[in-house]
């Protein structure tokens, strides 16, 4: 049966509706950074999200050609991610989507060495003839995190996170937004196929001691 990351790392899949606090080790991932609205037709998130998927399964279905990755398994591969914020704003206003910048990613099995990405992004040019360039091989080290499950629609976002700061600062933390610690997405549902109130979406905010 294939290794399901959702499944046996369920503390970062698949918290509970109510925030709680956990602390993130490093992990890689394949990468795409860009800016602007993520909404629009045809636009650079949307061609990011077809990249990153284009080299997860040239990783995934290694197996199936003659390149051999040391110490791989078979997987699933793991759910689209963000990193989200606007330059001059604290936190993230919903109301200005085209000021986003953002960073799409997918984790990577801990078999994913930079020379087995490198490899993965040449096989992909090759084979799609497509270009990979924008693709990154990317190491997030998140920390001391406040997270909590989100159901319904993105804008509705800003209720989970006020209740995510309450529960926070009860416990004597705060934001700690800003430099490589960003507003965190987890995408469980397929956007395409899911009614606006029915996704799934993990938030995260890093957290730090509150200063007194």
């Amino acid at each position: 049966m294939a290794f399901d990351y959702k499944k046996e790392y369920k503390e970062f899949y698949l918290p509970k509706r109510k925030p709680e606090l956990i602390t993130v080790p490093p992990m890689n991932f394949i990468a795409v950074g860009g800016k602007g609205n993520p909404n629009e037709e045809g636009g650079a998130y949307k061609e990011s999200i077809g990249l990153l998927y284009g080299i997860a399964f040239t990783i995934k279905m290694s197996k199936k050609g003659d390149h051999r990755i040391d110490g791989y398994f078979d997987y699933v591969v793991p759910p689209l991610e963000g990193l989200w914020w606007q330059e001059g704003t604290e936190g993230i206003d919903y109301s200005r989507k085209e000021d986003f910048e953002w960073i799409s990613m997918i984790r990577l099995p801990e078999f994913v060495t930079r020379d087995e990405f490198d490899w993965a992004i040449a096989e992909a040019e090759a084979k799609k003839k497509t270009d990979f360039s924008k693709v990154e091989f990317f190491t997030y080290d998140e920390g001391l995190c406040v997270q909590c499950m989100h159901l319904g629609a993105y804008d509705d976002e800003p209720a989970t996170i006020e209740a995510m700061d309450t529960f926070a600062r009860a416990q004597g933390y705060q934001p700690d937004m800003g430099g490589q610690r960003f507003h965190h997405e987890i995408y469980l549902s397929d956007v395409r196929r899911c009614k606006p109130e029915n996704l799934r979406t993990v938030i995260r905010h890093p957290v730090k001691v509150i200063n007194l």
